[in-house]
């Protein structure tokens, strides 16, 4: 059985990403292993990084920067993330994150 990268919670959804920090520029790679992958310009000192990563999200989900909650992961590349919204959907999110 597979997981899917983004799955449905009563108050949101939960993503599974992975990041590369110090890329060129901030974008979204694709699905692969299961994950999200994302590339952020920031560097992976001082929660830059994890800071970078809840902007864009946030911007790219159209949403407050409080509604995206890192859950697992804060050192890590590989990070949880509960996005609280309700009305938001797995389908919704896939349409807006993943590139076309």
């Amino acid at each position: 059985m597979t997981r899917n990268w983004c799955s449905a919670m009563p108050h949101g959804v939960r993503l599974a990403v992975q990041i590369t920090p110090n890329a060129k520029r901030t974008e979204v790679v694709g699905v692969h292993d299961d994950v999200l992958k994302l590339k952020l310009q920031a560097q992976p000192i001082e929660g830059k990084a994890n800071e970078a990563l809840v902007r864009f999200l946030a911007d790219a989900l159209t949403l407050p920067r409080s509604a995206i909650t890192i859950t697992h992961g804060h050192t890590n590349k590989r990070k949880l993330i509960e996005v609280a919204a309700p009305a938001l959907t797995p389908d919704a999110v896939a349409l807006l994150l993943l590139p076309a």
